[in-house]
Formats: structure tokens, sequence, C-alpha cells
């Protein structure tokens, strides 16, 4: 896929042109009053990552109860990404979730722009948008030589070698394919593409990174490919196996020997520390989510234990979200973790403890064996003590996967609420 030679002169004024700030919402009104352009409606845009890889992705912009929003579509998912703030020739979306935004200059009915983080540091990358296309990658309209929809062992293999098994999950209707691959870390969420004769493309964006698949069937029921970004490539193979599964990811994370629980003393956004110790949480069972709002599988995890704490907490249960940021200074950490807060209407107890590092996390919890991933949750029962620690999550893009580990937690909660 290349773009067309004209588009290459909006990248170069996006990136020299965009240090545009948006104004404060009266001069917008103002500015919309007399300036004709209107940004609803379906959008495709493109990520130019490098000279020769681009990223396509999906989003709508809405008219929600008076306010313009953006929403990023991927496969059966509408995942919210920011207010827009308009200007007469630019368009700005604070996609607060990751703490980046998209930087726009309004090209006739087109944009063109950058996807850059909110206080402008570290690298931007361009980006374009066409509205009223609502495919994603461009078809010859040749057709796929079989339905590949299934279940894959998958292997990803890194750079120095390093093997990782994942299970692939794939779902297709004629040329349109969705899938995700499942890992011991988490999934890689909702992924959208094409399939023509035995090739296939995915894609994924939602705020943070996009994410591009690609790779080949074959009617034997092999698959092989790489995820391809801006940093290089992993490349992946496997066969398909309806019985595909991962080690079990209750049994990956775990307490040193001689520890029955976890001690810590972590501050929440207004410095009041927050222990297990506390009054408030004894003879309670205890959920501890290890997150970060940065986290994409973190955003999944809050959007099941947010609703779930609010229909199960005067049951006797409490939530204790332990959070590592990007950067751990008060104003930065106030700013992410409030957000956080309003986006999914948590109502339990946030704290942070360190930096964004796995060795961060296992120093700050050295009962820890070791640590693996954002999220971990860890479930305490009403002595005090760590019942059960379920290494990264499994999404509602997982389908069946989804609702086992749905199954699993409740029982679990259900059983340690029953004793004494």
């Amino acid at each position: 896929m290349k773009i067309k030679p004209t588009l290459l002169s909006f990248f170069s004024m996006a990136l020299m042109g965009l240090s545009l700030q948006a104004q404060p919402l009266s001069n917008q009104v103002s500015a919309k009053k007399s300036f004709a352009f209107s940004a609803l409606g379906k959008w495709r845009g493109i990520f130019k990552i490098n000279p020769e890889l681009e990223i396509p992705f999906n989003f709508e912009i809405r008219n929600v109860k008076g306010t313009e929003k953006l929403f990023f579509i991927n496969a059966d998912e509408h995942f919210e990404g920011g207010i827009i703030r308009q200007r007469p020739d630019s368009l700005f979306i604070k996609l607060d979730q990751f703490d980046n935004e998209l930087a726009f200059k309004i090209e006739g009915d087109g944009l063109t722009g950058t996807l850059r983080k909110q206080d402008h540091s570290g690298r931007s990358t361009a980006v374009i948008a066409e509205r009223g296309k609502d495919y994603r990658f461009a078809t010859t309209g040749k057709p796929a030589t079989a339905d590949f929809s299934g279940t894959y062992d998958v292997v990803f293999t890194g750079a120095n070698g390093k093997e990782e098994k994942t299970v692939g999950l794939f779902k297709q209707t004629g040329n349109k394919l969705s899938g995700t691959f499942l890992k011991i870390t988490g999934d890689s969420r909702y992924l959208e593409g094409t399939v023509e004769g035995n090739d296939f493309q995915l894609s994924s964006f939602i705020g943070s990174g996009p994410s591009y698949y690609k790779g080949s069937f074959s009617t034997d029921g092999a698959i092989k490919g790489a995820i391809i970004g801006a940093r290089g490539s992993q490349s992946f193979s496997g066969t398909k196996n309806s019985n595909a599964a991962l080690p079990d990811a209750y049994k990956l994370t775990y307490l040193k020997e001689g520890y029955k629980t976890l001690d810590f003393s972590f501050p929440d956004v207004n410095g009041k520390k927050i222990s297990l110790k506390d009054e408030k949480f004894r003879n309670k069972v205890v959920i501890l989510s290890i997150t970060g709002t940065w986290c994409p599988n973190c955003v999944d995890e809050t959007s099941f234990i947010a609703p779930w704490y609010k229909k199960n907490k005067d049951r006797g249960v409490e939530v204790i979200g332990i959070h590592y940021e990007q950067k751990t200074d008060a104003e930065y950490v106030k700013k992410v973790l409030n957000r956080f807060r309003d986006r999914f209407g948590i109502e339990y107890d946030q704290v942070i403890a360190g930096t964004a590092d796995k060795q961060v996390v296992a120093n700050s919890l050295p009962a820890l064996n070791s640590f693996l991933s954002f999220p971990t949750t860890i479930i305490i029962n009403k002595k005090g003590e760590v019942a059960q620690i379920h290494t990264g999550y499994t999404g509602p893009a997982t389908g069946k996967y989804y609702d086992e580990f749905v199954n699993e937690f409740n029982q679990e909660i259900d059983k340690l609420l029953a004793q004494k």
C-alpha cells in the first residue's frame, strides 16, 4: 500500500506546523459558528510508520448529548477515544486513556497530522484520515481459498530466538477476518482485517500504539506471519488445534516460601497510605489488581472489575488498584488516576506503587516469586492470606476464554465469602 505523492506534503506540514494548542471552549463555539467543517461521520485513518509500512484504522465521530466524541472501531468493539476540540483549521482529540493526542490539520474534507504524547515528548507518528471510508485494508476482490476460522497453537519468536507460546483465535466471514492472540500476559484485544487467497492482514488501534499483523494460512491448517512495527518485527507460526491452551494462569505467579500474604503500604493520589492491615479490609475478601492506566489489558480488566465491585461491595469484598505508571510525580499521578477513576466509575481504592516496570513491581512486592504481566490479579481471603493469583488478563475479545475467566473468578469469590 503506497501513499499518494500529494499526501507527502500533508505529512511534512503536519509534523512542522501542528504545535497549535486547542482553544478554550468559548473560543471554539464562536469559531464553529463561522466554519463549515464538520467532523461527524465515519473515517479511515492511516499511520505512516515508515516508508514501507502503513497501518490503517477506523473511527467514527458522533454527537453524544451535545458533545462530539471519537470512537475507535475494531471488529465488534467501539472504543471511546476522546472528545473532539475544533478550531477553524485544526482538530484535536485528547486520548486521555493513554495520555496521547491526535492533532490534525484540516485539509479540505480530509485530515492530516500526528499521533503524539500530550506533553509533546518523545516521537510522533504521521497520520492522515479520509472521510466516509469504512473499509480497513484495500482489497483486490480476490476470494479467500478457504474458511480459516478456528483456534490455533501459535508460537512467536523474537529476534533473540526466544519463543512465546500463544493461542490464535480467528473468525472469518468471506474476505473479512477478525481475531486475537491470547498470551500468558494477556490478549492482543480486537484485531480486524482481511484475507485474500491465503494471505491475511490484521490491525488494531485504540489510542496507545497501532498494531499490525501480516501472514498466511494454508489449507492443511498451518499459519505463519509476523507482527510488524516501527521497532522491527516478530515472526510467528503454528497449526490449527481446537484444543489449544496456555499454561495455567493461576500457577505462574505465586508467593515465595514462607510467605502467606503481601505486606505493603502505598499512597493514594492524596498521599494517604493504604495497607491490607487497615481496618477497612479486616475479615473481608480483597482483590488486588496490579495495573496501569497505560495498559490496554488493564483497561479491559478495569472494565470488568469496576462494575463488578459496585454490584458486590455489600457482600464483604474490597478492591485495591495497585498502579505502576509511566511517571510518578504527584501531578501526573493525580491526573491519570483520576481520569481512570472517572472513565470507569471506580469506587474502590487506587494507590501508586512505582513506575511501570516489572522489576519495580517485583522489588515493591518482594513476597512474589516474580512478576510477569500487567495486569495481575491477586485474591486475598478473609484471614488476609493470598488465596489465588491470576497472571495476565483474558479479555472479552477472547470469547469463551473470557467467559471461563469470569466464571472461575466468581466461583472463587463465592467460595471465599462462604468461609468463616
